[in-house]
């Protein structure tokens, strides 16, 4: 059935071998695909997050920040640009993660 909800997909890499994914239809219904990017990437943000702290908790070192690659050119200007602000308001939690994880070099 249509639901009008967009999914999201994502593929860990580690030392160029696939070791999670993830794929799941959004909770919410964005209005434009800006949006719905910007829940993935931060959904993708997360799992990265984690997966490098399961590592540092094994003992494994992390060198470097990792590449997240996004499809659409919108939302990696936002995301990079420190300049750049946000006007949607349901976006802002996204948009901040994110920011805040490339500001840290994650």
């Amino acid at each position: 059935y249509i639901t009008r909800r967009s999914t999201t997909g994502i593929i860990i890499f580690l030392n160029g071998s696939p070791i999670s994914w993830y794929s799941k239809r959004q909770n919410t219904i964005e209005s434009s695909t800006f949006g719905s990017e910007f829940v993935a990437l931060k959904i993708a943000t997360e799992q990265n997050e984690a997966l490098r702290y399961k590592l540092r908790m094994l003992g494994i070192p992390i060198d470097g920040a990792s590449n997240i690659f996004c499809d659409n050119k919108s939302v990696v200007q936002n995301v990079t640009d420190p300049a750049s602000t946000l006007s949607k308001k349901h976006n802002a939690i996204c948009y901040h993660k994110v920011r805040e994880s490339v500001a840290a070099g994650v």
